[in-house]
């Protein structure tokens, strides 16, 4: 299935920035590292949604490289 729009919620974008900050904090430069693996594995969902497994009634992507996961629903 392919979406035409994926939206970030403004509380999943604190999010991400605070990991990037925790990541800097321990590593400078792991942050970014984080920030853009993260964006890599939402865009993703361009392509993949709707395959994960739901937990909560949506679905759950895990990230690829970090201990974070993305949950969002598909809106038909």
């Amino acid at each position: 299935m392919m979406v035409k729009d994926v939206f970030v919620l403004t509380d999943a974008e604190n999010d991400l920035d605070a990991g990037k900050e925790f990541y800097d904090l321990n590593q400078p430069g792991v942050g970014e590292y984080f920030w853009d693996s993260l964006i890599a594995d939402i865009e993703s969902l361009f392509i993949y949604a709707g395959i994960h497994r739901k937990d909560f009634g949506f679905y759950r992507m895990l990230s690829k490289r970090f201990p974070y996961a993305v949950y969002y629903y598909v809106k038909n």
